[in-house]
């Protein structure tokens, strides 16, 4: 159970979550794939949803098309060099994806190469839309992922996997966070 001024503060944030969830889908028609089973605890996807959408809410409108987009998205398998809501994504082509869906903006298909781009962002400044990197592979930059807020980010984790959101206080993904960049606009 939250405490009572947890609940006061939570309420303009799921005003914002509902109208997000009541948001068209990505796409007219889904992928001819059989419907995703979400393994994610209930209180994992209220966690992000709340937290996105009040995020969202204080800032600018491309990044919530950003963050709305990589919400719609979770549930799709994972695809080694996949880049499609109809073929399944690895992680760099999920981030384009929601980029170039959301924003217009293209984006390598290399986790390494989109580390490259953009301005770096402390951890302790991370926003909604921020791209988080990690070493999963025994190299730096080898997966990248889209923060949420409240600690959490969405990606497309491995084979087998589909694109979920995890908290980045866990364990695996502390040991592992390599940095962050935010994506602008001119």
């Amino acid at each position: 159970m939250l405490p009572a001024k947890r609940l006061r503060n939570l309420a303009p944030v799921l005003v914002a979550a509902s109208i997000l969830l009541a948001a068209p889908s990505f796409a007219e028609d889904p992928p001819a794939q059989a419907e995703p089973t979400l393994r994610l605890s209930s209180s994992l996807i209220e966690r992000a949803t709340t937290g996105a959408s009040a995020a969202v809410s204080s800032v600018t409108d491309s990044t919530s098309e950003v963050v709305a987009r990589a919400l719609e998205l979770v549930g799709i398998r994972y695809r080694r060099g996949g880049s499609s809501p109809e073929t399944g994504f690895d992680c760099s082509g999920f981030v384009d994806n929601v980029f170039k869906e959301g924003l217009g903006l293209i984006l390598p298909h290399n986790a390494r190469q989109i580390a490259r781009t953009g301005e770096r962002v402390k951890k302790d400044e991370l926003q909604p839309g921020d791209l988080v990197f990690f070493n999963t592979m025994r190299r730096a930059f080898s997966h990248v992922g889209i923060y949420l807020g409240d600690h959490l980010f969405v990606h497309a984790p491995h084979s087998g996997a589909e694109v979920r959101v995890e908290d980045m206080r866990e364990r695996y993904w502390v040991k592992r966070f390599d940095g962050a960049r935010r994506m602008t606009i001119e």
